[in-house]
Parts: C-alpha cells; structure tokens; sequence
C-alpha cells in the first residue's frame, strides 16, 4: 500500500508524513476536547491568539476536511517530487519553507490591517481593549449596545480564525513549476483535453489573485496566501534561475 513512498524524495515524503500525522492527530484531540486547529493554526499577528510558534506550525495543518489535505499532499508529491529531485534535499526545503512563510507574510498584509481597523473602531466607541481580549481569550462576558453587534461579530471572527494547510507552500511549489517546464501538458478529471502547465497554473493563479480582494459570503479560504506562495516561489526560482534550463 505504502510502495509509492520508495519513489519519492525524502523531503516530500517526510512533509507528506508530518502533514497526514497532523491530520489525524487533529481527529483524536478533537475527540478529547482540544483544538489543535486553533492552537497550531496561524492567527493574525495582531490577534491575542497569535503565537511566534504558528508561522511555522501552520503549514502542516490541515482543516477536517479530507479534501483539502488530499489536494494538497496530492500536488505536493506530484509536482514537488519533481523539483526535489532537480533541486536536491536541501534546496527543496528551502524553497518550500521560504514559499510558506511567504504566504503567511502575504496573508497578514492585508488582514492584519483590516483587524486593526475593526479593533480602533470598537475602541472609538468605548470599548476597552483589555475586555476585548478577555472576551476572546476566556469568554468573559461584558456589555454592549445591541447596535454594535456586528461589528463584535466581524471582530471576533477575525481574531479566532486561523489560516492552516500547506496550500501557500503548495502554490509555490506550482508556481515554480510551471516556469520550469510551462508546456508540460496536465490532465484534470473535469477537463477532457490536456493544458498546458503555464495555462492551468497560471490561470489557477489569476483566479486565486481576483478571489483574494473578494468577500463572497461563506468563503473560508485563504486566497491571499494562496497568491502570497506563489509570488514567493515564483520570486525565489527566478532569482536562483538555471544556465541549462530545458522546457518541456
């Protein structure tokens, strides 16, 4: 069952293994009351939940979810085993961290700033930045005009709301990709015909980068981090850049 590991490089497999140990253990804490989602997952810098620890943890989190882990592992081995194997061990997890790390840095530049301003609006009513904190911190309860409900709401949401999945990571990892070998064509189950990676990367992105300055109701997903890894990754090979460099 587990034969496919022997083909790929160490470092996509062990980032596939910690990324799915995650993931389970996810499952079990949850069943015991604990939230590792929001304990690991990476809180805006500007949240009474963010820890220093989080830019790094986050990215081998996962949601619930089976889809959005198996996308993720699924790109990270196909196109990540790859560049590890032309890059090597060592540049590959570089390349892979500092592609994380962008998103993350990509994902604060703008909600951070929003958070803030959330924040300086309650406060300009009266509301008391030590309350505020405690109130998400602990819950403690504290009173409020009726009228100001939505805007504790937007507060709160944005504040206990992580970002995790190596999505970011993964964004970099197409992104470099797709400059390397742009006319190598991928084939998607919903699409009948094979596109060429410049296109279905490219377009991917595109749309990512329109999705990021969207706020369609119900959408949870970390656009802007996703736009984040890819710029990164797309940055960091082109400044590396390759003598020979063959596409295909």
């Amino acid at each position: 069952m587990f034969q496919f590991l022997n083909n790929v490089p160490p470092v996509t497999k062990n980032i596939l293994i910690i990324n799915v140990l995650m993931f389970v253990l996810t499952w079990v804490f949850r069943a015991q009351g604990v939230d590792l989602i929001s304990l690991l997952g990476a809180h805006y810098v500007n949240s009474p939940l963010f820890e220093p620890y989080q830019v790094v943890t986050h990215f081998f989190m996962h949601s619930t979810a089976i889809f959005h882990i198996f996308f993720n592992m699924f790109a990270l081995v196909m196109f990540g085993s790859l560049l590890e194997k032309i890059w090597g061990p060592k540049r590959f997890f570089i390349f892979y961290i500092t592609s994380a790390v962008g998103a993350f840095l990509f994902y604060n530049a703008l909600g951070a700033y929003e958070l803030y301003q959330v924040k300086q609006q309650l406060i300009s009513l009266g509301y008391n930045a030590v309350e505020l904190k405690q109130y998400l911190t602990v819950g403690a309860e504290f009173s409020y005009n009726p009228k100001d409900e939505f805007l504790l709401a937007t507060y709160m949401t944005k504040a206990i709301t992580p970002m995790v999945g190596a999505s970011g990571a993964v964004f970099g990892i197409m992104a470099a990709f797709a400059y390397l070998f742009p006319n190598t064509e991928l084939m998607l189950m919903f699409i009948p015909f094979p596109v060429k990676a410049k296109f279905l990367i490219g377009g991917y992105f595109l749309l990512e980068l329109y999705l990021s300055f969207q706020n369609s109701a119900g959408d949870s997903v970390a656009h802007l981090a996703h736009v984040g890894g890819a710029v990164v990754g797309f940055l960091l090979v082109l400044f590396w850049g390759k003598k020979n460099k063959n596409f295909y």
